[in-house]
């Protein structure tokens, strides 16, 4: 048996390999809800044999949607539209998980094939919130500077989203606090310009975050990730020393996994992407800190995932654009690899032995 192809445990849920689909936006929902898209999409890639099935990022308000055509949480209806979509999942041995999150001043946009503009309220956009009024863009309009009644607010909507996320069915939740998000803007100095305890040194940019981890592991008993960027890339922006720190006190909240990715602060930032780039943010964290991680970014390979996890720079591997081109990659990479992993039986007929 290899590495790749070896239980997990977390917090007494157990992973049947170490293969995660990594949370990708799809820009299909209807008001937020899940469409026959989603359950495909979703569907499939637990047919091809993932232990982890993550539904994209997923907005606990309206206004935290990235575009309007974004997933969302943020009624009752919306955790009972999920329904079909994880339990068709469960059928096939993985787990549903969902990442909970609020897309801040990156909010309002159109869909990346459309060109990612910024989308004005008589397109169907809104005016984005943010800890500062500083635009992603300059060619964007300024984002509303958030209020501590309004912060308060948005911690509140993370922890009713988990609450329904139990109730659609999920059993993995992840925080979204990077790639430039409202999480990840509260952390970074690039983004956070505040003067209030929300703002200025770590302890304060670190509070908004915290306070959203602690108050959905609080109602959250299940596996509970957090996706960070360790690095922004930008001299004088978010890093690797600050992200140790902030991993120390997650672990400390009770958090399971840190999901190691990075970027998305600022649109010029010079990113050295290459295989396998990220890695080494996963395995510091996880030496360092004592925690289990997740290593994402470029990883193609089933070779090269059983080495990072063989050599102890990562405890899962999440496969994003690589899922996207091969929704039965785990079946394929198993067979690379000489496991003798199980096919569907609808498809059993056409595995290559």
């Amino acid at each position: 048996m290899t590495r790749l192809f070896s239980e997990l445990n977390l917090k007494g849920t157990t992973f049947k390999n170490r293969i995660f689909v990594s949370p990708m936006c799809q820009y299909s929902s209807e008001e937020g809800m899940p469409t026959d898209w989603h359950l495909i999409h979703l569907g499939s890639r637990a047919v091809g044999g993932a232990a982890l099935v993550m539904a994209e990022a997923t907005a606990v308000s309206p206004e935290g949607r990235i575009s309007p055509w974004d997933s969302g949480i943020w009624t009752n209806q919306h955790a009972q539209a999920f329904l079909r979509v994880t339990s068709f999942i469960k059928t096939q041995g993985a787990l549903p998980g969902i990442q909970l999150a609020h897309a801040g001043r990156k909010a309002s946009t159109d869909k990346p094939w459309r060109g990612e503009k910024f989308l004005g309220r008589n397109e169907g956009g809104w005016q984005p919130l943010a800890p500062s009024p500083l635009p992603f863009d300059p060619r964007w309009p300024a984002p509303r500077e958030m209020s501590p009644e309004e912060i308060r607010g948005a911690v509140a909507d993370f922890a009713a989203a988990a609450k329904r996320a139990m109730d659609a069915g999920f059993e993995v939740l992840e925080l979204h606090m990077a790639h430039g998000y409202l999480a990840h803007e509260f952390l970074s100095p690039l983004s956070n310009k505040r003067n209030d305890e929300y703002g200025g040194d770590l302890e304060n940019r670190l509070r908004f975050p915290l306070q959203v981890a602690k108050a959905v592991r609080d109602i959250w008993s299940k596996s509970l990730f957090v996706r960070i960027s360790c690095t922004d890339w930008v001299e004088g922006g978010w890093d690797l020393k600050q992200s140790l720190e902030f991993c120390w006190r997650l672990k400390g909240i009770g958090i399971d996994l840190i999901d190691c990715s990075s970027g998305g602060m600022v649109p010029d930032a010079r990113i050295p992407a290459a295989p396998g780039y990220q890695t080494p943010f996963a395995a510091a964290i996880r030496k360092e800190i004592e925690i289990a991680t997740g290593a994402v970014g470029l990883i193609l390979d089933p070779a090269q995932a059983e080495q990072i996890l063989v050599t102890g720079q990562a405890d899962a591997i999440f496969l994003a654009r690589e899922m996207l081109r091969d929704p039965y990659w785990p079946l394929h990479a198993a067979k690379a690899l000489r496991v003798n992993l199980p096919w569907p039986p609808q498809y059993d007929r056409a595995r290559l032995r």
